[in-house]
């Protein structure tokens, strides 16, 4: 049964169909916004958000065959609500915690600033966290094409669809996001082979 039949059930007043779409989409959509976000537990809290406002809007889905586009749009719009979130609020900044506690905060570790430790590059753990916290320092609107090119598998009239922006504006962003990583990785001096493209 596709989305677009447990929609169509769900709408009908059945409940079942939507914890169906949930348990389709979770690990798909987890990994979008922890490579979003980041942040591991952050990342669980959006999720539990965006498939909240899925259900209270599944309703107003006019065509429910783009229901992946929509699902997406939705969890864009979540993680830029966060974001937007914690930059009115400067008393929960990375920076504010460092002036408050001596020391960074655990999520600066191996930043540009700062190269990664030599043996990360020997555990698949942590070149995953050195690849979070490098599409951490490129541009959002990169970051997010990125995201959805290399690790969803989107296609770019997907990726297009969901940031309602022309195709060759996403293969532009692509360009200068994969570009901007290799940047971060060399000043790490990792490879591209021992990140496994996992990029």
């Amino acid at each position: 049964m596709n989305d677009a039949d447990l929609i169509a059930r769900f709408l009908q007043g059945q409940v079942t169909p939507f914890n169906t779409l949930v348990w389709r989409w979770q690990d798909r959509l987890f990994n979008f916004v922890l490579r979003y976000v980041g942040n591991r537990e952050e990342a669980r809290d959006l999720c539990q958000q965006i498939f909240i406002r899925a259900y209270r809007n599944l309703g107003n889905l006019r065509d429910p065959e783009r229901f992946s586009t929509w699902l997406y749009q939705i969890a864009l719009n979540t993680c830029r609500d966060q974001q937007r979130r914690q930059q009115r609020h400067p008393n929960l900044s990375l920076d504010h915690f460092e002036e408050e506690h001596g020391q960074p905060h655990p999520a600066l570790k191996g930043t540009a600033s700062q190269p990664p430790p030599t043996d990360a590059r020997t555990h698949e753990q942590d070149l995953r966290d050195l690849l979070s916290r490098a599409l951490q320092t490129i541009p959002e609107e990169q970051r997010v094409v990125v995201v959805m090119k290399e690790y969803q598998n989107l296609k770019f009239t997907e990726i297009a669809a969901v940031l309602e922006t022309p195709i060759n504006t996403v293969k532009s962003r692509l360009y200068y996001g994969l570009k901007g990583l290799r940047k971060i990785f060399d000043q790490w001096g990792i490879s591209e082979e021992n990140i496994g493209y996992e990029l």
